[in-house]
């Protein structure tokens, strides 16, 4: 008997809420936005000048369109924020052409 109404001392301590914490607030967990698809369309890089292609926007190094912003453009990558978050975006690799003979 005794541990009967332990087994429901224990189970009703879980069911209390924190007299502390606002009503409503247990299962408000913010998830992270999914990632969206940026395309890379192309870098211009040179020594005098720098320029990514990105969503078919010419962007320079420190700008940005779409709460996208261009931090570091490399011959072959760009480092960019998306919302906030570092992404590197990769040129889409061309299919190999064999010649015939």
């Amino acid at each position: 008997m005794a541990v009967g109404s332990l087994a429901v001392c224990v189970g009703a301590a879980h069911a209390l809420q924190d007299p502390t914490r606002p009503p409503g607030t247990q299962a408000t967990v913010a998830k992270p936005a999914p990632e969206r698809a940026l395309a890379l369309d192309s870098i211009l890089f040179s020594k005098d000048r720098r320029v990514a292609v990105i969503e078919g926007e010419a962007l320079r190094e420190g700008q940005g369109v779409d709460n996208v912003r261009v931090i570091r453009i490399f011959a072959d990558r760009v480092l960019v924020t998306d919302n906030g978050r570092e992404r590197v975006l990769y040129l889409e690799r061309l299919p190999q052409v064999r010649g015939t003979q």
